[in-house]
């Protein structure tokens, strides 16, 4: 066997992605203090390009952690152990990220059965809340593009189809492979809780996963009984209009997603 490589390795699986050479020197920066004024800058920064990216006004927390950590926070902040939630099979990762991560947090699932080729049914989802009498549900989650087949659930359809049955659920939209790849609309299509990751449309390595969060959602979590510490929201909020995290921070990687934004 030839253990020398011919040229450069390229990446050829759903994700992680390859990483563009000019983001890849971006990460090669020196590592910086994470509580000085060159890091506010930088965080203030990203701020500013990712929000369009979301097509969102709202905030955009980013948690230095894969994309299923992101589906926790997503979990934790909004819904209590023991209320329900309504989630759309579409393929593996509605499975592991969504339904076994909620299942362990102590929150009942209701696991609308897909068949891996079609995207997520809005009549059906209209259906299931209008049956939904004592507004049990608490949260709708969706995976926008599943990483393990291939298709993509069209979201403003079912949030029009949310409206119709005049449900007050959250909507929660899993974006990980989607966002800069498949046209993403958090405002407009009243999403609640979109959730990413770093390493797919992105273009960087895995590490940083996002929230972004409605007014809506950010009420809810002032209520959320779940036990909650690196994942809550709060503290988070009151640290992301002054550019700092309450944890330290990827600093290098957000080096890396502020060169991606910049292409993007």
């Amino acid at each position: 066997m030839n253990k020398y490589k011919s040229g450069r390795h390229f990446l050829q699986i759903p994700g992680p992605t390859n990483v563009p050479d000019r983001v890849l020197r971006a990460m090669a920066q020196p590592v910086i203090d994470h509580r000085g004024p060159e890091f506010e800058n930088l965080r203030l920064d990203i701020q500013e390009k990712i929000r369009p990216i979301f097509q969102t006004s709202d905030p955009v927390l980013i948690y230095p952690s894969s994309g299923t950590g992101a589906c926790e926070a997503a979990l934790v902040n909004t819904v209590s152990p023991g209320e329900k939630v309504l989630i759309c099979e579409t393929g593996w990762f509605s499975h592991i990220a969504w339904r076994q991560v909620a299942e362990k947090l102590g929150i009942l699932v209701d696991y609308l059965p897909g068949d891996w080729r079609h995207g997520a049914s809005a009549s059906e989802i209209e259906a299931k809340l209008k049956d939904d009498k004592d507004l049990s549900i608490r949260a709708i989650v969706v995976v926008h593009n599943e990483t393990s087949t291939g298709i993509t659930s069209q979201i403003g359809e079912i949030r029009c189809a949310i409206n119709r049955a005049k449900h007050p659920a959250l909507f929660i939209v899993d974006a990980i492979s989607s966002i800069g790849c498949v046209d993403y609309r958090h405002d407009e299509w009243e999403v609640d809780v979109t959730v990413s990751g770093s390493q797919k449309g992105l273009m960087l390595p895995p590490g940083l996963g996002f929230n972004a969060i409605s007014e809506k959602a950010r009420a809810t979590a002032k209520n959320a009984k779940g036990a909650k510490s690196y994942w809550d929201w709060q503290p988070m909020f009151k640290l992301d209009s002054q550019g700092s995290f309450v944890y330290t921070p990827a600093t290098n990687l957000l080096y890396a997603l502020q060169e991606a934004l910049i292409m993007l």
